[in-house]
């Protein structure tokens, strides 16, 4: 009895070794398999997320391709000019100080005065685009290439409606702007200003396109790129390009807030995140009529105008018209003042037209040749009526009241 309970326990005992033995095996081998039998598996680690389709799925976004491919056509622009400088003495009198002022005292000097400014090269032939507000006056010019070089430029033509200038280097070698297609823009797209701010040297700047199409009655022809790219003294003229660094515009203007009233200026030295750009369709028009014949030529009516809200010549007795334009000023001897039109007249539509606001009329006619016969459609104290004029080359640099 004793030898049959030895044989049973020993049978047991080994029995139960051998089943430590596999669950030891199964532990190193499939840790979960107990689990999975019993139904109660832990749950898996989730398995990495799919990465998401589109253009950030290869990897983080650089903007260095866009940066090689445009910045090497950006040039630096250094305008001399020799002003007069007179010596004064302030008169400590008061009643003479107030009748003569300050009088002059020794002998005049000349004083050597730089402009800083960005450029854009445009062709392989040496055109280079920039600001006329860069080089207005200049006496020198200087263009600093990429590679180092410093090359002699020649004025072709400037374009104060626009702000546009254009220059000629010869040198050789030279890398040209790749140009959007189309030059569209949207708000939310990611663009570069690429220029020499303060004369630190190429930099480039990233941000968005704020809103297009904006007027700040800088000058004639308007229809800025906005933008919060950085834009400081020494961009002017340079480069704002898209993602692909393609040209979309020549950075012109910088908001700027002095004492508390925010106003629009050209080359304003301190960047309120608010900048602007001359879309590149409107560049490359000015370049081209610049380069085929030394100065921009536009059709225009021979009167100056502006939407009905910005002007209170409008009838107050009568609601403001919802399209059209104000005449503020008719050119006495001009197409308009021959035809009959009339300071404080709505222009209603132009060759069957409507004119939807003064930057739709003024693009229009400035496209047309001078010469060219065209009707407006007018509104005189409520009543309509059509008029035939032939246009006239503007004169550069109108200015209404002279």
């Amino acid at each position: 009895m004793q030898r049959a309970t030895a044989r049973t326990l020993s049978f047991i005992l080994r029995f139960a070794v051998l089943g430590l033995a596999i669950a030891f095996v199964l532990t190193l081998f499939a840790p979960n398999l107990v689990d999975r039998l019993r139904g109660s598996a832990p749950a898996q680690p989730d398995a990495a997320p799919a990465p998401v389709a589109g253009r950030y799925s290869e990897g983080p976004v650089s903007y260095a391709d866009a940066v090689t491919r445009a910045a090497p056509a950006v040039v630096n622009i250094y305008a001399n000019k020799m002003t007069t400088v007179r010596q004064y003495r302030i008169v400590p009198d008061p009643v003479t100080k107030r009748l003569f002022g300050a009088i002059a005292a020794g002998p005049s000097y000349k004083k050597q005065e730089q402009s800083l400014g960005s450029g854009v090269i445009f062709s392989a032939d040496g055109y280079v685009l920039t600001n006329n507000h860069v080089i207005s006056g200049a006496d020198d010019i200087q263009v600093m290439l990429f590679d180092g070089r410093v090359a002699q430029a020649s004025l072709i033509g400037a374009d104060a409606d626009t702000d546009l200038a254009v220059l000629k280097i010869d040198a050789d070698n030279l890398p040209t702007i790749a140009v959007a297609d189309r030059g569209d823009v949207n708000v939310g797209d990611v663009v570069l200003a690429i220029g020499n701010p303060f004369g630190v040297g190429k930099t480039v700047t990233m941000g968005i396109v704020s809103a297009t199409s904006r007027q700040l009655r800088l000058s004639a022809y308007e229809e800025f790129i906005q933008t919060d790219a950085a834009i400081n003294f020494g961009n002017s003229g340079g480069a704002l390009v898209n993602a692909l660094g393609e040209l979309v515009g020549i950075n012109t203007a910088v908001y700027r807030n002095s004492g508390g009233d925010g106003r629009s200026s050209t080359g304003a030295q301190n960047a309120e995140g608010i900048g602007f750009a001359i879309p590149v369709a409107t560049a490359k028009v000015v370049l081209d009529q610049i380069i085929s014949h030394g100065m921009v030529i536009r059709g225009w009516i021979g009167a100056e105008y502006a939407d009905p809200a910005m002007t209170s010549q409008a009838d107050p007795g009568a609601s403001a018209p919802q399209r059209g334009v104000v005449v503020l000023e008719v050119l006495p001897g001009g197409p308009a003042d021959k035809a009959g039109v009339r300071n404080g007249d709505v222009l209603m539509g132009i060759d069957g037209e409507d004119i939807v606001n003064q930057a739709f009329l003024r693009s229009h006619e400035a496209t047309l040749p001078p010469g060219k016969v065209v009707r407006l459609d007018v509104l005189r104290n409520g009543i309509p009526f059509s008029v035939e004029l032939t246009l006239m080359q503007r004169p550069a640099n109108y200015v209404a009241g002279i």
